[in-house]
């Protein structure tokens, strides 16, 4: 297991992924001041987001509706638990967006190929807490 998003596995019969981008913030509003640079002061952590790209090849490496699965997670609004193959739990994510390309048609119309890139957004406060999901992860 590379990877799960709730009850959904990234692994070979799955879906896979070649790259994990994780972007954290954190806030620092300013104040303007005459004749000096602003003031700062910390506000606290900001938006921590997880960016997942992969090819999906159908009947070779992953399932033709395995996206379709993912889009369905995502039409419910919920968040979920992101947790890795090593037990690391990054905390409840809602799904943002999911991207795909379709390469490579075949005559019938079904791509061999397919780019995708799913965005998530932590929606939890604290590392390791699905109080969100209303379920617990367990590394």
């Amino acid at each position: 297991m590379l990877l799960a998003i709730g009850m959904f596995v990234f692994e070979i019969p799955n879906v896979l992924f070649d790259q994990l981008k994780r972007r954290r913030s954190w806030r620092h509003p300013t104040s303007e001041r005459v004749g000096a640079r602003s003031a700062s002061q910390f506000a606290g952590v900001g938006d921590d987001n997880l960016t997942l790209t992969g090819v999906l090849a159908p009947g070779v490496i992953g399932r033709k509706d395995a996206l379709e699965d993912l889009a369905a997670m995502a039409d419910q609004g919920r968040s979920w638990p992101v947790v890795d193959g090593d037990g690391f739990v990054y905390g409840a994510y809602v799904i943002l967006d999911l991207d795909e390309t379709k390469r490579e048609i075949l005559d019938n119309g079904q791509a061999r190929l397919i780019d995708f890139t799913i965005n998530l957004q932590r929606v939890d406060d604290d590392e390791g807490d699905t109080s969100a999901t209303g379920s617990e992860v367990r590394a």
